[in-house]
């Protein structure tokens, strides 16, 4: 009779055995989940990273534009990978804001002051 209690006992082993083998594979399943998760959002953050820089050296070279460059581009306008909106709510000032392609989201917007030449500058 003292075989009875060992097998009963080895099967609940054999039972402990595999429960603890599922519950560390669907461990292993998050854990992998959650790096691919992290990898992607840090995917994700580089190349948002990478097209503001892009689009910040851009709209540096836009402001080095004169005043009739600036009035050329009055309006909503592709610029390459951008949609580009060149403003001018005051006669010495155009505002300037880089969109994505689709004018969804904006990336950059900036104020620029130019001073009007000639004889009517202050």
């Amino acid at each position: 009779m003292r075989d009875r209690p060992r097998s009963g006992r080895r099967g609940a082993i054999l039972l402990e055995a595999i429960v603890a083998l599922a519950i560390l594979v669907f461990a292993g399943a998050a854990v992998v989940a959650a790096l691919a998760q992290s990898f992607h959002a840090v995917e994700a953050a580089l190349r948002a990273d990478r097209e503001m820089e892009e689009a910040s050296g851009y709209l540096d070279v836009v402001a080095l534009w004169p005043r009739a460059d600036l009035d050329r581009h009055l309006g909503d306008r592709e610029q390459g990978p951008w949609r580009m909106r060149v403003e001018r709510p005051l006669s010495t000032v155009y505002e300037v804001t880089l969109s994505d392609s689709t004018g969804m989201r904006q990336l950059l917007r900036t104020r620029l002051f130019l001073p009007r030449e000639g004889a009517d500058a202050p």
